[in-house]
Protein backbone atom coordinates (compact mmCIF):
# COMPACT_ATOMS: atom_id res chain seq x y z
CA UNK A 1 0.00 0.00 0.00
CA UNK A 2 1.27 3.49 -0.89
CA UNK A 3 -0.82 5.76 1.34
CA UNK A 4 -3.94 6.22 3.47
CA UNK A 5 -6.06 9.36 3.50
CA UNK A 6 -8.76 10.11 6.06
CA UNK A 7 -10.22 13.63 6.20
CA UNK A 8 -12.75 14.99 8.70
CA UNK A 9 -15.56 15.03 6.11
CA UNK A 10 -14.97 11.38 5.17
CA UNK A 11 -17.08 8.59 6.62
CA UNK A 12 -14.40 6.03 5.75
CA UNK A 13 -10.71 6.33 4.73
CA UNK A 14 -9.12 5.85 1.32
CA UNK A 15 -6.34 3.27 1.00
CA UNK A 16 -4.30 3.47 -2.18
CA UNK A 17 -1.82 1.25 -4.00
CA UNK A 18 -1.53 4.00 -6.63
CA UNK A 19 1.22 6.47 -5.67
CA UNK A 20 -0.09 9.40 -7.72
CA UNK A 21 -3.84 9.44 -8.31
CA UNK A 22 -5.02 11.93 -10.95
CA UNK A 23 -7.22 14.75 -9.64
CA UNK A 24 -10.44 13.48 -11.23
CA UNK A 25 -10.02 9.96 -9.86
CA UNK A 26 -9.09 11.28 -6.41
CA UNK A 27 -12.21 13.44 -6.33
CA UNK A 28 -14.29 10.37 -7.21
CA UNK A 29 -12.59 8.39 -4.43
CA UNK A 30 -13.37 11.20 -1.97
CA UNK A 31 -17.02 11.14 -3.06
CA UNK A 32 -17.03 7.43 -2.26
CA UNK A 33 -15.41 8.06 1.12
CA UNK A 34 -18.44 10.20 2.01
CA UNK A 35 -21.03 7.74 0.64
CA UNK A 36 -23.72 6.70 3.17
CA UNK A 37 -23.85 3.06 2.03
CA UNK A 38 -20.11 2.28 2.03
CA UNK A 39 -18.26 0.63 4.91
CA UNK A 40 -14.64 -0.08 5.95
CA UNK A 41 -12.65 1.92 3.35
CA UNK A 42 -12.17 2.73 -0.34
CA UNK A 43 -9.36 0.73 -2.00
CA UNK A 44 -7.56 2.13 -5.07
CA UNK A 45 -5.53 -0.26 -7.18
CA UNK A 46 -2.23 0.82 -8.83
CA UNK A 47 -3.90 1.15 -12.26
CA UNK A 48 -6.47 3.62 -10.85
CA UNK A 49 -7.77 6.34 -13.18
CA UNK A 50 -10.91 8.41 -13.59
CA UNK A 51 -14.09 6.62 -14.62
CA UNK A 52 -17.80 7.41 -14.48
CA UNK A 53 -18.91 8.01 -10.90
CA UNK A 54 -16.27 5.69 -9.45
CA UNK A 55 -12.59 5.40 -10.40
CA UNK A 56 -11.62 2.52 -12.64
CA UNK A 57 -9.28 0.42 -10.57
CA UNK A 58 -11.40 0.90 -7.45
CA UNK A 59 -12.83 -1.56 -4.92
CA UNK A 60 -15.52 -0.76 -2.36
CA UNK A 61 -17.62 -2.60 0.21
CA UNK A 62 -21.33 -1.77 0.42
CA UNK A 63 -23.69 -2.89 3.16
CA UNK A 64 -27.01 -4.32 1.89
CA UNK A 65 -27.00 -2.27 -1.34
CA UNK A 66 -25.61 -2.14 -4.86
CA UNK A 67 -24.32 0.86 -6.85
CA UNK A 68 -24.79 0.26 -10.62
CA UNK A 69 -22.17 2.82 -11.69
CA UNK A 70 -19.65 1.20 -9.32
CA UNK A 71 -19.84 -1.93 -11.46
CA UNK A 72 -19.91 0.04 -14.69
CA UNK A 73 -21.44 -0.25 -18.12
CA UNK A 74 -19.35 -3.16 -19.39
CA UNK A 75 -20.62 -5.62 -16.79
CA UNK A 76 -18.50 -8.77 -16.79
CA UNK A 77 -15.65 -7.29 -18.79
CA UNK A 78 -12.73 -9.56 -18.13
CA UNK A 79 -10.01 -11.86 -19.38
CA UNK A 80 -9.48 -15.39 -20.60
CA UNK A 81 -6.02 -16.88 -21.06
CA UNK A 82 -4.94 -20.32 -22.28
CA UNK A 83 -1.51 -21.89 -21.93
CA UNK A 84 -0.26 -24.08 -24.79
CA UNK A 85 2.71 -26.37 -25.30
CA UNK A 86 3.69 -24.62 -28.55
CA UNK A 87 7.33 -23.45 -28.43
CA UNK A 88 7.35 -19.73 -29.24
CA UNK A 89 10.05 -20.46 -31.85
CA UNK A 90 7.28 -21.92 -34.05
CA UNK A 91 5.80 -18.42 -34.40
CA UNK A 92 8.93 -16.37 -34.96
CA UNK A 93 8.10 -15.70 -38.61
CA UNK A 94 5.94 -12.57 -38.70
CA UNK A 95 4.32 -13.69 -41.95
CA UNK A 96 3.10 -16.88 -40.22
CA UNK A 97 1.72 -14.87 -37.30
CA UNK A 98 -0.01 -12.54 -39.73
CA UNK A 99 -1.72 -15.47 -41.46
CA UNK A 100 -3.04 -16.68 -38.09
CA UNK A 101 -4.23 -13.19 -37.20
CA UNK A 102 -6.06 -12.82 -40.52
CA UNK A 103 -7.79 -16.16 -40.01
CA UNK A 104 -8.87 -15.10 -36.51
CA UNK A 105 -10.30 -11.88 -37.91
CA UNK A 106 -12.25 -13.87 -40.49
CA UNK A 107 -13.78 -16.10 -37.80
CA UNK A 108 -14.32 -13.70 -34.87
CA UNK A 109 -16.30 -10.49 -35.46
CA UNK A 110 -14.19 -7.55 -34.28
CA UNK A 111 -15.28 -3.95 -33.64
CA UNK A 112 -17.91 -1.88 -31.83
CA UNK A 113 -20.75 -2.37 -34.30
CA UNK A 114 -19.73 -5.78 -35.69
CA UNK A 115 -21.78 -8.89 -34.90
CA UNK A 116 -22.53 -12.35 -36.23
CA UNK A 117 -24.98 -12.29 -39.13
CA UNK A 118 -27.22 -14.86 -37.45
CA UNK A 119 -28.41 -15.17 -33.83
CA UNK A 120 -26.31 -17.49 -31.67
CA UNK A 121 -27.87 -20.25 -29.58
CA UNK A 122 -27.15 -20.37 -25.84
CA UNK A 123 -29.30 -21.80 -23.07
CA UNK A 124 -28.36 -18.82 -20.88
CA UNK A 125 -30.84 -16.66 -22.78
CA UNK A 126 -33.70 -18.78 -21.50
CA UNK A 127 -32.23 -19.47 -18.05
CA UNK A 128 -33.08 -16.04 -16.64
CA UNK A 129 -36.35 -15.29 -18.43
CA UNK A 130 -38.65 -16.76 -15.76
CA UNK A 131 -37.03 -15.05 -12.77
CA UNK A 132 -39.69 -12.32 -12.39
CA UNK A 133 -37.37 -9.44 -13.23
CA UNK A 134 -36.44 -7.09 -16.04
CA UNK A 135 -34.02 -9.28 -17.93
CA UNK A 136 -36.48 -10.12 -20.70
CA UNK A 137 -36.26 -6.46 -21.68
CA UNK A 138 -32.49 -6.68 -22.03
CA UNK A 139 -31.81 -9.87 -23.98
CA UNK A 140 -32.65 -8.96 -27.56
CA UNK A 141 -31.69 -9.84 -31.11
CA UNK A 142 -28.48 -7.80 -30.89
CA UNK A 143 -27.34 -9.72 -27.79
CA UNK A 144 -27.92 -13.00 -29.59
CA UNK A 145 -25.82 -11.85 -32.53
CA UNK A 146 -23.10 -10.33 -30.34
CA UNK A 147 -22.36 -13.54 -28.44
CA UNK A 148 -18.87 -14.68 -29.41
CA UNK A 149 -17.70 -11.26 -30.68
CA UNK A 150 -14.90 -9.02 -29.43
CA UNK A 151 -16.31 -5.50 -29.41
CA UNK A 152 -14.16 -2.37 -29.64
CA UNK A 153 -12.15 0.02 -27.51
CA UNK A 154 -9.50 -1.66 -25.39
CA UNK A 155 -10.76 -5.19 -26.05
CA UNK A 156 -8.21 -7.42 -27.72
CA UNK A 157 -7.15 -10.86 -28.92
CA UNK A 158 -3.45 -11.65 -28.46
CA UNK A 159 -0.99 -14.40 -29.17
CA UNK A 160 1.75 -14.16 -26.54
CA UNK A 161 4.97 -15.84 -25.52
CA UNK A 162 6.02 -16.60 -21.97
CA UNK A 163 9.47 -15.92 -20.56
CA UNK A 164 9.92 -19.69 -20.51
CA UNK A 165 9.42 -19.79 -24.29
CA UNK A 166 5.87 -21.09 -24.83
CA UNK A 167 2.80 -19.63 -26.54
CA UNK A 168 -0.24 -18.36 -24.62
CA UNK A 169 -3.56 -17.14 -26.01
CA UNK A 170 -5.40 -14.21 -24.38
CA UNK A 171 -8.70 -12.37 -24.93
CA UNK A 172 -10.11 -9.26 -23.23
CA UNK A 173 -13.84 -8.68 -23.71
CA UNK A 174 -17.13 -8.35 -21.83
CA UNK A 175 -20.91 -8.33 -22.17
CA UNK A 176 -21.02 -5.97 -25.14
CA UNK A 177 -24.15 -3.80 -25.37
CA UNK A 178 -26.09 -5.97 -22.90
CA UNK A 179 -24.17 -4.78 -19.83
CA UNK A 180 -24.47 -1.15 -20.89
CA UNK A 181 -28.25 -1.33 -21.15
CA UNK A 182 -28.57 -3.07 -17.78
CA UNK A 183 -26.38 -0.48 -16.04
CA UNK A 184 -28.19 2.47 -17.60
CA UNK A 185 -31.63 1.09 -16.76
CA UNK A 186 -30.88 0.47 -13.08
CA UNK A 187 -28.75 3.59 -12.64
CA UNK A 188 -31.77 5.64 -13.70
CA UNK A 189 -33.94 3.75 -11.21
CA UNK A 190 -31.35 4.24 -8.46
CA UNK A 191 -31.18 8.01 -9.03
CA UNK A 192 -34.96 8.30 -8.96
CA UNK A 193 -35.17 6.26 -5.74
CA UNK A 194 -32.43 8.26 -3.99
CA UNK A 195 -34.04 11.55 -5.02
CA UNK A 196 -37.44 10.41 -3.76
CA UNK A 197 -36.01 9.66 -0.32
CA UNK A 198 -33.74 12.76 -0.31
CA UNK A 199 -30.55 10.73 0.01
CA UNK A 200 -27.55 13.05 0.23
CA UNK A 201 -24.76 12.01 -2.15
CA UNK A 202 -21.57 13.84 -3.04
CA UNK A 203 -22.17 12.69 -6.62
CA UNK A 204 -25.63 11.59 -7.87
CA UNK A 205 -23.85 9.23 -10.26
CA UNK A 206 -23.19 7.07 -7.17
CA UNK A 207 -26.89 6.40 -6.63
CA UNK A 208 -27.56 3.05 -4.97
CA UNK A 209 -30.30 0.43 -4.71
CA UNK A 210 -31.01 -1.38 -1.42
CA UNK A 211 -30.80 -5.11 -2.02
CA UNK A 212 -34.13 -5.72 -0.24
CA UNK A 213 -35.88 -3.42 -2.75
CA UNK A 214 -37.19 -5.12 -5.93
CA UNK A 215 -34.90 -3.00 -8.14
CA UNK A 216 -31.86 -3.92 -6.07
CA UNK A 217 -32.70 -7.62 -6.26
CA UNK A 218 -33.44 -7.39 -9.98
CA UNK A 219 -30.24 -5.50 -10.74
CA UNK A 220 -28.17 -8.14 -9.00
CA UNK A 221 -29.88 -10.91 -10.92
CA UNK A 222 -29.58 -9.11 -14.25
CA UNK A 223 -25.95 -8.30 -13.51
CA UNK A 224 -25.35 -12.03 -12.99
CA UNK A 225 -26.95 -12.68 -16.37
CA UNK A 226 -24.51 -10.22 -17.95
CA UNK A 227 -21.61 -11.92 -16.12
CA UNK A 228 -22.65 -15.31 -17.47
CA UNK A 229 -23.04 -13.79 -20.93
CA UNK A 230 -19.59 -12.18 -20.79
CA UNK A 231 -17.94 -15.39 -19.62
CA UNK A 232 -19.66 -17.35 -22.40
CA UNK A 233 -18.66 -14.65 -24.87
CA UNK A 234 -14.98 -15.06 -23.99
CA UNK A 235 -15.29 -18.85 -23.89
CA UNK A 236 -16.70 -18.98 -27.43
CA UNK A 237 -14.05 -16.70 -28.87
CA UNK A 238 -11.33 -18.71 -27.16
CA UNK A 239 -12.78 -21.94 -28.57
CA UNK A 240 -12.49 -20.44 -32.06
CA UNK A 241 -8.99 -19.23 -31.29
CA UNK A 242 -7.91 -22.70 -30.16
CA UNK A 243 -9.43 -24.28 -33.28
CA UNK A 244 -7.62 -21.76 -35.46
CA UNK A 245 -4.26 -22.30 -33.79
CA UNK A 246 -4.71 -26.07 -34.03
CA UNK A 247 -5.46 -25.67 -37.72
CA UNK A 248 -2.04 -24.12 -38.24
CA UNK A 249 -0.19 -26.28 -35.68
CA UNK A 250 -2.14 -29.57 -35.36
CA UNK A 251 0.01 -31.05 -32.59
CA UNK A 252 -0.92 -28.25 -30.18
CA UNK A 253 -2.06 -29.16 -26.67
CA UNK A 254 -3.98 -26.67 -24.52
CA UNK A 255 -2.87 -27.01 -20.92
CA UNK A 256 -4.92 -24.69 -18.69
CA UNK A 257 -7.51 -21.95 -19.05
CA UNK A 258 -8.33 -19.00 -16.78
CA UNK A 259 -11.56 -17.00 -17.36
CA UNK A 260 -12.20 -14.07 -14.96
CA UNK A 261 -14.25 -10.87 -14.58
CA UNK A 262 -13.00 -7.46 -13.50
CA UNK A 263 -16.26 -5.42 -13.58
CA UNK A 264 -18.78 -6.88 -11.13
CA UNK A 265 -20.23 -6.99 -7.63
CA UNK A 266 -20.38 -10.04 -5.37
CA UNK A 267 -21.42 -10.84 -1.81
CA UNK A 268 -18.31 -11.93 0.07
CA UNK A 269 -17.19 -12.24 3.68
CA UNK A 270 -14.66 -9.61 4.74
CA UNK A 271 -13.72 -8.54 8.25
CA UNK A 272 -16.24 -11.00 9.67
CA UNK A 273 -19.34 -9.73 7.84
CA UNK A 274 -21.07 -10.27 4.51
CA UNK A 275 -20.55 -7.28 2.23
CA UNK A 276 -21.32 -6.48 -1.39
CA UNK A 277 -17.85 -6.01 -2.87
CA UNK A 278 -17.82 -3.86 -6.02
CA UNK A 279 -14.80 -4.28 -8.28
CA UNK A 280 -14.71 -1.73 -11.10
CA UNK A 281 -11.65 -2.44 -13.18
CA UNK A 282 -10.26 -4.68 -10.46
CA UNK A 283 -9.57 -8.40 -10.23
CA UNK A 284 -10.32 -10.80 -7.39
CA UNK A 285 -7.08 -11.88 -5.70
CA UNK A 286 -8.11 -14.25 -2.92
CA UNK A 287 -5.44 -16.47 -1.39
CA UNK A 288 -3.98 -18.70 -4.14
CA UNK A 289 -6.58 -17.52 -6.70
CA UNK A 290 -5.16 -17.34 -10.23
CA UNK A 291 -5.70 -14.04 -12.03
CA UNK A 292 -4.74 -12.18 -15.20
CA UNK A 293 -3.32 -8.65 -15.32
CA UNK A 294 -2.87 -7.55 -18.95
CA UNK A 295 -0.62 -4.73 -20.06
CA UNK A 296 -1.17 -2.42 -23.00
CA UNK A 297 -0.69 -3.61 -26.56
CA UNK A 298 3.05 -3.91 -27.04
CA UNK A 299 3.85 -4.53 -23.37
CA UNK A 300 3.85 -7.49 -20.99
CA UNK A 301 0.85 -9.19 -19.38
CA UNK A 302 0.98 -11.30 -16.23
CA UNK A 303 -0.59 -14.44 -14.83
CA UNK A 304 -0.66 -13.93 -11.06
CA UNK A 305 -1.57 -15.70 -7.83
CA UNK A 306 -3.60 -13.83 -5.22
CA UNK A 307 -2.30 -13.25 -1.70
CA UNK A 308 -5.69 -12.56 -0.09
CA UNK A 309 -4.78 -9.10 1.21
CA UNK A 310 -7.64 -7.93 3.44
CA UNK A 311 -6.97 -4.21 2.96
CA UNK A 312 -7.63 -4.51 -0.79
CA UNK A 313 -10.75 -6.65 -0.15
CA UNK A 314 -8.64 -9.46 -1.65
CA UNK A 315 -8.32 -7.63 -5.00
CA UNK A 316 -5.63 -6.43 -7.40
CA UNK A 317 -5.36 -4.32 -10.56
CA UNK A 318 -7.07 -5.34 -13.78
CA UNK A 319 -4.42 -3.99 -16.13
CA UNK A 320 -1.91 -1.21 -16.65
CA UNK A 321 -4.42 1.63 -16.41
CA UNK A 322 -4.64 4.67 -18.66
CA UNK A 323 -2.32 7.64 -18.15
CA UNK A 324 -3.74 9.58 -21.11
CA UNK A 325 -7.35 10.06 -22.18
CA UNK A 326 -8.34 8.77 -25.58
CA UNK A 327 -8.53 12.25 -27.05
CA UNK A 328 -5.19 13.25 -25.51
CA UNK A 329 -3.51 10.16 -26.94
CA UNK A 330 -4.89 10.78 -30.42
CA UNK A 331 -3.88 14.44 -30.44
CA UNK A 332 -0.52 14.29 -28.65
CA UNK A 333 1.12 11.02 -29.68
CA UNK A 334 2.88 10.59 -33.02
CA UNK A 335 2.39 7.70 -35.41
CA UNK A 336 6.15 7.21 -35.53
CA UNK A 337 6.55 6.69 -31.78
CA UNK A 338 3.51 4.40 -31.64
CA UNK A 339 4.81 2.33 -34.56
CA UNK A 340 8.17 2.05 -32.82
CA UNK A 341 6.50 0.73 -29.65
CA UNK A 342 4.89 -2.05 -31.72
CA UNK A 343 8.09 -3.12 -33.47
CA UNK A 344 8.26 -6.89 -34.01
CA UNK A 345 4.58 -7.40 -33.12
CA UNK A 346 1.97 -8.26 -35.74
CA UNK A 347 -0.83 -5.70 -35.56
CA UNK A 348 -3.06 -3.66 -37.83
CA UNK A 349 -2.24 -0.07 -38.69
CA UNK A 350 -3.85 2.83 -36.84
CA UNK A 351 -7.37 3.72 -38.00
CA UNK A 352 -8.97 7.19 -38.27
CA UNK A 353 -10.32 8.47 -34.94
CA UNK A 354 -14.01 9.14 -35.54
CA UNK A 355 -15.66 9.05 -32.15
CA UNK A 356 -15.75 12.83 -31.78
CA UNK A 357 -16.40 15.03 -34.80
CA UNK A 358 -13.78 17.64 -33.93
CA UNK A 359 -11.07 14.95 -33.92
CA UNK A 360 -11.82 13.41 -37.31
CA UNK A 361 -8.44 14.49 -38.64
CA UNK A 362 -6.52 12.30 -36.21
CA UNK A 363 -5.53 8.65 -36.24
CA UNK A 364 -6.76 6.48 -33.35
CA UNK A 365 -3.69 6.12 -31.15
CA UNK A 366 -5.79 5.74 -27.99
CA UNK A 367 -4.66 2.14 -27.39
CA UNK A 368 -0.97 2.66 -28.08
CA UNK A 369 1.38 1.60 -25.26
CA UNK A 370 2.29 5.22 -24.53
CA UNK A 371 -1.34 5.93 -23.50
CA UNK A 372 -1.01 3.52 -20.56
CA UNK A 373 0.96 3.31 -17.34
CA UNK A 374 3.98 1.02 -17.10
CA UNK A 375 2.72 -2.49 -16.39
CA UNK A 376 6.01 -3.23 -14.61
CA UNK A 377 5.44 -0.32 -12.21
CA UNK A 378 1.85 -1.46 -11.63
CA UNK A 379 2.95 -4.99 -10.77
CA UNK A 380 5.70 -3.72 -8.48
CA UNK A 381 3.14 -1.58 -6.63
CA UNK A 382 0.96 -4.56 -5.75
CA UNK A 383 3.38 -7.25 -4.69
CA UNK A 384 1.53 -7.38 -1.38
CA UNK A 385 -1.62 -8.27 -3.35
CA UNK A 386 -0.36 -10.82 -5.88
CA UNK A 387 2.63 -12.95 -6.78
CA UNK A 388 3.52 -12.85 -10.51
CA UNK A 389 3.69 -16.36 -11.95
CA UNK A 390 4.08 -15.97 -15.72
CA UNK A 391 5.24 -12.95 -17.73
CA UNK A 392 3.88 -12.81 -21.27
CA UNK A 393 4.93 -10.67 -24.23
CA UNK A 394 2.74 -10.08 -27.31
CA UNK A 395 3.53 -11.68 -30.66
CA UNK A 396 0.32 -10.66 -32.46
CA UNK A 397 -2.42 -8.24 -31.40
CA UNK A 398 -5.94 -7.93 -32.83
CA UNK A 399 -7.80 -4.91 -31.43
CA UNK A 400 -11.47 -3.98 -31.50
Amino acid sequence: MKWIKNEKNYRIPIKSWCEEVEDGALKQAENLAMHPALVRHVALMPDCHQGYGMPIGGVIAVKDAVIPSAVGVDIGCGMVAVETDIPAERLMEMSFRRMIQEKLKERIPVGDAVSHKEPQNWDGFEKYLDKNGQVANFANALDRKNLGTLGGGNHFIEIQKSDTGFVWLMIHSGSRNLGKRIEEFYHHRARALNERFHVQLADPNLAFLPIQEPDGHNYFRDMQFALDYAQENRHRMMAVMKETIAGFIPETNFLREVNIHHNYAAFETHFGETLCIHRKGATSAKQDEIGIIPGSMGTASYIVRGLGNLDSFMSCSHGAGRRMSRIAACTNLSVEECDSAMSGIVCERWKPYRKYGKNKGYLDLSEAPQAYKSIEDVIDSERDLVTPLVRLMPLAVLKG
